[in-house]
């Protein structure tokens, strides 16, 4: 008996807690805490989620590479793309690649450098950009932009 007793003067002293017919009437608000495989009740309530990580997107990246190495290139920095490749330790098709990029009109170039990628979802894929910048004029790959706009944000939208 002496022992139910100290029980209950203990949950009363340290939480305010009462014990009745053996159960325990809580006041304090808790909140469900898991660490490892066990699950702790703590008083103060989890911190809040973080928000979407917001970066900006692979081909915003690798636009702006493309940009510096034909700026180094221009500025005779670098001889032409192969000492590029040989530098960066890269193949010379996709040093290529990269600098087709530079094939877009400008305002999809700042379309495209305006780009984010939220929580690592990738709004383009580098090889549908590429495919946008072999469609020919800058007229073509308007439309052809503006075809992958559409499939990406629906028909109806």
């Amino acid at each position: 008996m002496r022992d139910a007793e100290q029980t209950e003067e203990r949950a009363e002293e340290n939480t305010g807690d009462v014990l009745v017919d053996d159960f325990r009437i809580c006041d304090d608000p808790f909140h469900r805490v898991r660490r490892e495989r066990r699950v702790v009740l703590s008083v103060t309530p989890p911190p809040p989620q973080p928000g979407p990580v917001h970066r900006p997107a692979k081909v915003a990246q690798m636009l702006a590479l493309a940009h510096h190495l034909q700026r180094a290139i221009d500025r005779g920095d670098v001889a032409d793309r192969a000492a590029v490749a040989r530098r960066l330790g890269l193949t010379r098709a996709r040093v290529t690649q990269l600098l087709d990029l530079l094939l877009l009109a400008p305002d999809l170039q700042m379309a495209v450098l305006r780009l984010e990628a939220v929580d690592g979802a990738e709004p383009l894929a580098e090889r549908t950009l590429r495919a946008v910048a072999h469609a020919g004029t800058w007229t073509e790959q308007r439309a052809a932009w503006n075809d992958w706009a559409v499939t990406l944000r629906g028909p109806g939208a």
